[in-house]
C-alpha cells in the first residue's frame, strides 16, 4: 500500500470506515478447534477416520459443503443432522469459554464507541450466532448474516454484499463497500469480502490464504479506528 501523511483527528471523522464487517469463526473468537475436534469425532463415530489437514481444508466453507465432505468421509447422516450435530457441539464449547482471538474484543468496542456500524458475517448457523451475540454488550452489532441466510455461501461475496445491505437498511443511508472493512481468516472468508468490494483485511490463524488483493495483518492487537481509519486513507491517496 503507498503510503501518505495522516493526521487524524477523531473518530468523527469522515474519512474512518463507513462500517466494519466481521468474520466471526476464526476472526473474532478461534472456534476451528471446536469445529475440527466435532468433525473428527463424528466421522470416528461412523467407522472412518479425519485428519488435520481435512479439517483444516474445510475451514470458511459453507457448512452444506462440509457435511457432503463429511459424507463422503463415511457419515452416514442427512446434510441437515451433520450440520445440527457439528453445532451443537461448537455451542457447547463456546459456553465453556469464548477464545477470542486476540486483539478482537477490544477493536470490537471500539468500534462501538465510535459509532461505526458494524456487522457479523458467517458461515456459522442461528445457534451459534446467539451465544456470541447473548454475551456482547448491546448494540455492538447492527446487522448479523448466518450460513442458512444466504442462497450462496463464502467464497460467493452474496454474504458480505446482505451484511452491507442489512447495514444500510439500519443506518438509512448508502455505504460504500470500499469504504468498509471486512475482516477475514479463511481463503473462502477473505475471498468473499474481496469480491463484496469492501477494504479485506485477512488476519491468518488456522490456514494461510497468501498474499492477494487483500491488505494483511498479524494480529488484531493494537489495531484501532487510526489505523483503520489510515488504511482507507493510503488507499485514497
Amino acid at each position: 500500500m503507498p503510503s501518505t501523511s495522516f493526521d487524524f483527528n477523531s473518530a468523527s471523522d469522515p474519512r474512518t470506515p463507513q462500517a466494519v464487517l466481521w468474520d466471526m469463526d476464526g476472526t473474532l473468537i478461534d472456534t476451528e478447534p471446536y469445529w475440527i475436534v466435532a468433525e473428527s469425532e463424528l466421522v470416528a463415530a461412523h467407522g472412518g477416520t479425519w485428519t488435520e489437514e481435512q479439517g483444516l481444508s474445510l475451514v470458511g466453507s459453507a457448512l452444506p459443503n462440509s457435511a457432503r465432505i463429511l459424507q463422503e468421509a463415511g457419515v452416514k447422516l442427512s446434510a441437515r443432522e451433520i450440520i445440527d450435530l457439528l453445532s451443537a457441539q461448537v455451542v457447547a464449547g463456546i459456553r465453556k469459554e469464548i477464545p477470542w482471538r486476540p486483539g478482537a474484543r477490544e477493536l470490537l468496542a471500539a468500534c462501538h464507541e465510535a459509532n461505526i456500524p458494524q456487522a457479523l458475517v458467517t458461515m456459522s448457523e442461528r445457534s451459534i450466532v446467539n451465544e456470541l451475540l447473548d454475551q456482547l454488550p448491546e448494540g455492538t452489532f447492527q446487522a448479523s448474516v448466518t450460513g442458512e441466510e444466504v442462497g450462496h455461501g463464502k467464497p460467493h461475496p452474496e454474504p458480505y454484499l446482505t451484511g452491507l445491505q442489512l447495514l444500510q437498511d439500519e443506518v438509512g443511508h448508502e455505504l460504500i463497500a470500499e469504504k468498509c472493512i471486512g475482516f477475514e481468516d479463511s481463503v473462502p472468508g477473505i475471498a468473499s469480502a474481496s469480491a463484496a468490494g469492501l477494504h479485506a483485511v485477512l488476519v491468518p490463524n488456522a490456514t494461510d490464504p497468501g498474499d492477494g488483493k487483500w491488505r494483511r495483518i498479524e494480529s488484531l492487537d493494537g489495531v484501532d479506528v487510526k489505523e483503520m481509519t489510515r488504511w482507507l486513507v493510503q488507499v485514497s491517496a
